[in-house]
């Protein structure tokens, strides 16, 4: 696409920060586990074992029980996780309040808007156009759309690159260790939300700002990026 590098450039998380994922997650996690003959697990365990992507997910899962499985069978899950997670990929997934509101301003102020997730693209971009925000995202970055998971800085820095941006004037926004890891290592500020899936305090990390909803996202935003008008 065109580049934008005088534009600022929000590169967002997914799960846990643009959107409340976890019952969908979760209602799919326990479909498959139990599909297995393993125990199901508590929605309220979701903040600890989410962030990491879906297999990581069942990994997790299955650590939480002392079970460890040979990596075929564990491959196999994961390919029925992804199949039924895209099912119901928004049945009980919901945008946080003030996400919209928080796109609108920051577009007014010439802002353009990417995701870097450690979610598969496909159900990513899937999660996205069923919440309408898709068309929103000049790019779309997923755990396999290089190749190469989060905390690792490539996939934020490849991200920046695809949808024209400029790392001088890029915010990552996230919300946990993963995140502020990935910004820190790509030497891009970032902003935690507090309400997402991170077992500890996301303040905890050091991030540069917290903020508690959206509508604190803009101003918080301005103290490391001027607006320049589309």
């Amino acid at each position: 696409m065109a580049t934008t590098p005088d534009r600022a450039l929000y590169v967002f998380d997914l799960d846990g920060t643009l959107a409340d994922t976890a019952g969908d997650l979760m209602g799919t996690l326990d479909h498959i586990m139990i599909g297995e003959g393993f125990a199901s697990t508590p929605l309220e365990d979701a903040r600890s074992l989410l962030g990491a992507g879906a297999r990581a997910l069942i990994v997790r899962a299955l650590a939480a029980q002392n079970l460890t499985i040979p990596e075929e069978r564990l491959e196999e899950m994961y390919a029925r996780f992804l199949a039924h997670y895209e099912t119901r990929i928004a049945d009980d997934s919901r945008l946080y309040p003030g996400v919209v509101e928080a796109l609108d301003t920051l577009a007014e102020s010439g802002g353009v808007f990417a995701v870097c997730t450690n979610k598969v693209e496909r159900p990513a971009k899937l999660l996205l156009e069923k919440l309408g925000v898709a068309d929103r995202f000049a790019f779309i970055c997923g755990q396999d759309t290089f190749g190469i998971p989060k905390p690792d800085p490539a996939p934020l820095l490849r991200t920046i690159e695809a949808a024209g941006g400029n790392v001088r004037r890029t915010i990552m926004i996230g919300d946990s260790k993963t995140d502020i890891a990935t910004a820190r290592a790509a030497d891009v500020p970032v902003i935690a939300v507090d309400f997402g899936y991170t077992d500890r305090p996301v303040s905890e990390y050091g991030p540069d700002r917290v903020i508690s909803h959206f509508s604190e996202l803009p101003a918080a935003a301005a103290e490391f990026i001027a607006p320049v008008k589309a």
